[in-house]
């Protein structure tokens, strides 16, 4: 029997309602979401508020309009967290915040909420800068060095020794830092196809695979049992291994912290490296935007680190931070589920239906953000002719989600993207290697692929 309408949209049903052309037998639009997707979500959705899609037999739903992404975001009791890239992440990752149903995730977030304050994201500041200032100083001038893996080794780090509280010993850390990118990579493959593809069989990638996962698994292990929590939480996992339910003052167990600690490790050092390696590639495409901000960087800091009571004062680089992801948002394709029978907007929909949100084709929509493609840090000024101030209001950015399934690490992440960012721009200048424009690669995140840059060293302005 089939359980009662549990709500319609709050928005009048005037939505523009069209079917994806060249639908595959028993595929649907599977290939061209592997082999193109970024191309192709542009293509189906610029047009259009709702975009029925085949994923394989299944229909499924990409939502276009960004009061009705807001509505899908925000009303989690009717579009849970789910749908195929959810749940073969569960399945990869376990049941932590990232991938956690709604009642289950409820119930998570108030244990780690407080790992999130604002006041402990203060105490890390000082471990950010450190690791951001230690890796470039490694840095030589003139010597290409591939930027995607230079940031992703700095939040690497920095995830460890914000996650951990301690540095890890060389063997351990080199051994995560080693397998963390194949895992991320076997987790796209299998996370983000719609149709499963044999993941056991004995061949090279199932194997490095396999050895990554049991790496990760090995070394999170080790240091949650040889964690002792000090009198004052000073990490990550301090606060996770201390917060206690409000309601019924459980902790959580040693399996959920593991769970968590995966959830962290996927979802922080992989965004933040993509989102800084696309900035420092945007900047030195735009010569003039990147002297701006080190000229910013230049009278701020001069020549010191970056400290917390620096970080208001970066407004430049908060508007760069910001364009960058816009233009190239590493979140770029999720999914919910409906759990009930609803409407949204005048579509009937059924349990167990998939909706699309992909923060990249709002991002790149010219009624929203005019002339999408151009990286201009300025449009976020009030003052500018591209400024558009409904446009965040209405749900059209979304770097980190919306709801109350919006990042918990948002501020976590903006903070140490910035302190690397500023600590590069006060040091440094970099040239891309090669002359052709870099286009973005759709995996986990939204990435650069290999990016070759020449780092030459710079002297703050008096």
């Amino acid at each position: 029997m089939q359980s009662e309408n549990c709500g319609t949209s709050e928005f009048p049903s005037n939505v523009r309602t069209v079917r994806a052309p060249h639908a595959l037998p028993l595929l649907g639009h599977v290939v061209p979401l592997q082999r193109r997707p970024l191309d192709f979500l542009l293509e189906i959705g610029h047009h259009s508020d709702v975009v029925e899609v085949r994923i394989g037999l299944q229909r499924a739903y990409l939502v276009c309009r960004p009061d009705l992404v807001r509505e899908v975001l925000v009303d989690s009791r009717r579009f849970d967290k789910g749908g195929w890239i959810f749940d073969n992440l569960r399945l990869l990752v376990g049941n932590g915040l990232v991938t956690a149903t709604r009642d289950e995730h409820h119930r998570q977030r108030r244990h780690i909420q407080p790992a999130f304050h604002h006041s402990r994201i203060d105490q890390y500041v000082g471990v950010m800068t450190l690791e951001a200032v230690t890796a470039t100083a490694r840095w030589h001038a003139g010597v290409p060095l591939d930027m995607a893996e230079a940031m992703h080794t700095v939040t690497t780090r920095i995830t460890m020794r914000t996650l951990f509280a301690a540095d890890l010993d060389g063997a351990v850390a080199t051994a995560l830092q080693e397998a963390l990118p194949i895992y991320l990579r076997g987790v796209y493959r299998r996370a983000m196809f719609p149709i499963r593809f044999p993941s056991t069989a004995p061949v090279p990638g199932n194997l490095r695979f396999a050895r990554a996962c049991r790496t990760l698994h090995g070394v999170i292990d080790s240091v949650i049992a040889a964690h002792r929590t000090p009198s004052e939480p000073v990490s990550l996992l301090d606060a996770l291994t201390v917060s206690r339910d409000p309601d019924t003052g459980q902790t959580l167990t040693e399996g959920e912290i593991h769970e968590q600690v995966m959830a962290m490790l996927l979802a922080a050092t992989e965004t933040v490296a993509s989102a800084l390696t696309w900035t420092l590639y945007l900047l030195s495409t735009h010569p003039d935007e990147e002297k701006r901000l080190q000229a910013e960087a230049d009278r701020i800091l001069g020549d010191r680190p970056p400290t917390l009571s620096d970080l208001p004062h970066l407004a430049v680089a908060r508007r760069v931070l910001n364009e960058a992801l816009r233009i190239r948002p590493p979140a770029w394709l999720f999914t919910r589920v409906v759990t009930c029978p609803t409407n949204l907007a005048g579509i009937e929909l059924k349990p167990k239906t998939t909706l699309l949100i992909s923060p990249y084709l709002l991002h790149h929509r010219p009624d929203l953000f005019p002339q999408p493609e151009r990286f201009v840090p300025d449009r976020w000024l009030s003052t500018s002719p591209l400024y558009r101030a409904r446009a965040a209001q209405r749900g059209a950015l979304l770097p980190f989600g919306a709801g109350n399934r919006k990042c918990i690490g948002d501020s976590y992440a903006i903070t140490w993207a910035l302190l690397v960012l500023v600590s590069i721009a006060a040091r440094w200048r970099l040239r891309t290697v090669c002359d052709t424009p870099i286009r973005p690669v759709p995996k986990a995140t939204l990435g650069t692929g290999r990016l070759l840059m020449i780092p030459e060293p710079r002297t703050p302005a008096a």
